[in-house]
């Protein structure tokens, strides 16, 4: 059974009689959201898929943590925006024109979701406090401080003590003058429900707790937020899932002080991007987007990719020739399910979660790949050589295959752009064996009469002995490519000779 179909049963199994499940997943607005965080929302969209298959209603929740303070400042961004740090996400401007921060980076991603058909119920944790929503776990938070800090210190290893005991509280508050939380709490008074504060920038005073700027801070605001919304399911990074982590002592404060039992709760590994070894981070403005990906993929290869990966299971993210393998595992893989000799079921699943309802192309990426660069990425021209080859594609599919290709080889793979030799080369012909010479030879000559170029290549190595069949054939495939284009491999010959023209492509075999 698949990992998302396996959660889905677990949590069925916890709470049998729910009319509705809800399942949540969130972040912060902190930069560019790449693709590590995109594990965190693909997860649970995963398990949404597996519960309505079983027949059951969801909820899916995403919650953008746009009231935490601005932390840092990621590389890509003005350092003067350093001035901000401090402030909630939702009142840090635009860096990059209209708005505020949070509102620009949640777009982008949510923009992203829509193209993976991903569709939560986006819950903006700004407007919910602002809303006063929370107002009643906040004072009841604020009322059992103490038994928060005895809880909090479980997980700690420095030792608890009283002076620290008696001044903590379980809140930041954002002062209105600045925007910041430079902010210290003098006194809670539970009776009249206010808070005694200064900041550092001076402003002080007495105020209710409904005029107040806060938030609970983090461990306490994840236990009170599935207490308010009915959480039965929720993933979490590995930072947040050791034996003293986030989730922990989360859990232990949603049971002790909000009477809630904590949801099931999974926890994923960190995504790398081939070849850099540490994870992405939003904060240092060095990710790999859910728009990089799309450049090289359509929506249900990304998807495909996270989905037969177990969340507890690291995997990189490549964009060299992983991309070729990747999207020929998945033809190959769409191509069972669909004509039923996919009898892996676990693999059946994936594709249930993530294409089940996608059309086979009729042409691959890895086809196009070794052909558009010799064209000139010309689309207009591809379209004529594959309708020459009885291969009749959709504009609309070439296109994007076409577009995803070029990108792929443009931005990440420069040196995948074949070019056919200006002139013959006469130089590497002379370092073929005299059988290879020969066999090049006749198939010029078979060419030359109009022959499919495969057959001539199977014709000219037969033999009774099939392992040296084998060899010979590799070796003659090989000796052309490299007469025609310089390379070792390339796009199927009958493609390259339509591509490349039958009068040149036999003057760079004439020796």
């Amino acid at each position: 059974m698949h990992w998302a179909y396996e959660i889905a049963k677990r949590i069925i199994l916890t709470d049998p009689d729910l009319e509705t499940y809800t399942l949540a997943s969130g972040i912060s607005p902190s930069g560019t959201v790449h693709m590590g965080n995109f594990r965190e929302v693909v997860t649970t969209h995963f398990v949404a898929q597996a519960l309505k298959a079983m027949g059951k209603n969801v909820r899916f929740i995403f919650s953008w943590d746009d009231y935490d303070r601005l932390r840092k400042i990621p590389s890509n961004i003005d350092v003067a925006f350093s001035e901000h740090i401090g402030k909630p996400y939702s009142e840090v401007p635009n860096p990059f024109g209209e708005g505020t921060w949070a509102a620009h980076f949640e777009n982008e991603f949510e923009t992203s979701l829509e193209t993976f058909n991903i569709h939560p119920e986006f819950i903006y944790q700004h407007k919910e406090y602002s809303s006063g929503r929370y107002l009643p776990s906040i004072v009841r938070a604020l009322k059992k401080r103490k038994e928060i800090y005895d809880i909090l210190m479980e997980f700690k290893t420095n030792e608890p003590s009283r002076e620290e005991r008696d001044a903590f509280y379980p809140v930041t508050v954002y002062c209105k003058t600045c925007g910041k939380d430079h902010v210290h709490i003098d006194l809670f008074s539970e009776e009249a429900l206010t808070l005694t504060y200064h900041c550092r920038c001076g402003v002080k005073g007495t105020e209710k707790l409904d005029s107040i700027l806060l938030k609970l801070n983090w461990k306490v605001d994840w236990a009170m937020r599935w207490s308010v919304e009915g959480v039965k399911f929720e993933p979490g990074g590995r930072d947040h899932s050791s034996e003293n982590g986030s989730f922990a002592a989360s859990k232990v404060i949603a049971d002790s002080i909000f009477d809630y039992k904590a949801p099931l709760y999974t926890s994923y590994e960190f995504i790398t991007q081939k070849g850099l070894h540490k994870k992405m981070s939003s904060s240092s403005g060095q990710v790999l987007k859910a728009e990089d990906l799309l450049d090289v993929y359509p929506p249900e290869v990304v998807l495909f990719l996270f989905a037969r990966h177990r969340p507890e299971s690291a995997f990189h993210i490549g964009l060299d020739d992983d991309v070729i393998k990747n999207h020929a595992e998945f033809a190959r893989v769409l191509t069972a399910y669909q004509d039923g000799s996919l009898y892996d079921p676990i693999m059946k699943q994936v594709v249930d979660l993530t294409a089940s309802d996608v059309t086979m192309p009729m042409v691959s990426f890895n086809q196009i790949a070794g052909l558009l660069p010799l064209i000139s990425f010309r689309t207009d021209l591809l379209a004529s050589i594959l309708s020459d080859q009885g291969i009749a594609v959709q504009s609309e599919e070439l296109e994007g295959v076409c577009s995803r290709v070029k990108n792929w080889i443009q931005k990440w793979n420069p040196d995948k752009e074949f070019k056919v030799n200006a002139d013959k080369d006469v130089a590497y012909f002379l370092t073929l064996p005299d059988d290879v010479k020969r066999q090049v030879q006749l198939f010029r000559s078979s060419i030359a009469t109009g022959a499919d170029p495969m057959h001539s290549v199977y014709e000219i190595c037969r033999q009774e002995d099939k392992k040296k069949m084998k060899s010979a054939q590799k070796t003659l495939f090989q000796s052309i490519y490299m007469l025609i284009l310089r390379k070792k491999n390339g796009p199927r010959l009958p493609l390259l000779l339509s591509a490349v023209g039958k009068n040149r492509f036999m003057a760079l075999l004439t020796f």
